[in-house]
């Protein structure tokens, strides 16, 4: 049972409150040291991708994030996405969840899509891992087709 004075208390304050005291605490005990002007605030960003100034509007109560960050935010902070969507006080339906996390066996990821995940925003590290994905994908096809053909490679 929750008490009063608890922030993430359905009862204690809006749901932009809650959830940035709950995101403040998640934070700090994943490692992200969101004291302002620590650091951690920034480095809580770049692993979401959101935008420093969002998550500071979020920490702070001011806002709650859109709904499809509350996957990244969670993986950031090891919580489960569903627990977001409550504190927030949302319904987690399809339209609420982040289109780039799919169910076992579904469509593959794209590396692009891998590259969003991983948190890859460095221009230059992004598009090396891409171009490597995409190689090491024809590589395999070329493979693939060679055994199929009794080990014959058609180069042209």
């Amino acid at each position: 049972m929750r008490s009063k004075d608890d922030p993430t208390n359905p009862e204690q304050g809006t749901p932009a409150q809650r959830f940035g005291a709950f995101m403040t605490k998640a934070a700090m005990a994943a490692g992200f040291d969101v004291t302002p002007n620590e650091g951690g605030r920034q480095r809580l960003a770049e692993t979401t991708g959101m935008s420093a100034s969002a998550i500071g509007r979020m920490l702070d109560g001011k806002t709650l994030p859109l709904p499809r960050n509350f996957p990244k935010l969670a993986r950031a902070v090891n919580v489960p996405v569903r627990r977001l969507f409550e504190i927030a006080d949302m319904e987690m339906g399809e339209d609420s969840i982040d289109e780039r996390i799919r169910p076992v066996g579904s469509v593959p990821l794209t590396p692009q899509e891998v590259a969003d995940m991983w948190g890859l925003t460095d221009p230059a590290l992004r598009q090396l891992f891409i171009a490597n994905s995409e190689q090491v994908r024809r590589l395999q096809l070329e493979k693939n087709q060679s055994d199929s053909d009794g080990g014959a490679v058609a180069r042209g």
